[in-house]
């Protein structure tokens, strides 16, 4: 199915700047919108389970899509070689279950070319009232965002300073947190493949009503 990759850990560890970067507060507190955003994924009452899950992907593949287009031309077979993201390395495996090491802009094309599939493919994204989705639906939707996953990391790990550059932070920070949120809700993506930004997600998908350190430490007894 072409879907198949496996992590590795590459043994490197990141330098500390680039890797804290994304961290500080004078870019976390940098957002488009600032609600509470499990309001915006909650499943509506009048609507499909798979026809919510199927509007939501289609709209963070193309959000991610055009997120990562920004930084493009900063991500190459020689500043990106691998497609890394903290100490982890993600290969990519082709139809036949091969193994395929592959830059990162190569890996991001392979994402995107899968996904762009999926989406318009009427037998699993259908578009016409009253057309079926296939009983494969959800774990394809698992794929799908396992995928954007690792470009959103990637672009977090290699790319956060170019995005500070063209000011886009609050876009990123703003669909990385949107895309947690939404993902969590439904369970599809294992939080084992989501730990390695589990810092930052922590900072961005608290409502900053509720992000302040006194009240992540206080108990309240009843």
């Amino acid at each position: 199915s072409g879907w198949k990759t496996k992590t590795k850990p590459n043994g490197k560890k990141p330098p500390a700047e680039e890797k804290k970067l994304y961290l500080e507060p004078e870019y976390t507190k940098i957002r488009v919108v600032d609600f509470d955003l499990k309001e915006l994924v909650v499943l509506p009452r009048e609507i499909d389970l798979n026809e919510w899950l199927a509007s939501n992907t289609t709209t963070f593949f193309n959000l991610i899509n055009l997120q990562y287009s920004t930084i493009s031309e900063f991500c190459t077979g020689e500043t990106c070689q691998a497609m890394t993201a903290c100490n982890t390395t993600y290969y990519w495996y082709d139809e036949k279950g091969k193994k395929t090491k592959c830059t990162a802009p190569q890996y991001v094309d392979f994402v995107m070319s899968a996904c762009q599939k999926l989406v318009t493919d009427e037998e699993i994204f259908p578009t016409k009232y009253g057309k079926e989705f296939p009983n494969s639906f959800e774990s394809l939707v698992k794929k799908i965002c396992r995928y954007l996953f690792h470009v959103l990391a990637h672009l977090y790990f290699s790319h956060f300073k170019e995005t500070v550059a063209l000011d886009l932070q609050g876009h990123l920070n703003t669909l990385y947190a949107h895309f947690i949120v939404f993902v969590r809700e439904f369970n599809l993506v294992d939080p084992k493949e989501t730990c390695i930004m589990d810092d930052l997600s922590e900072i961005l998908c608290t409502p900053a009503s509720t992000s302040s350190p006194s009240s992540q430490n206080h108990v309240t007894e009843r």
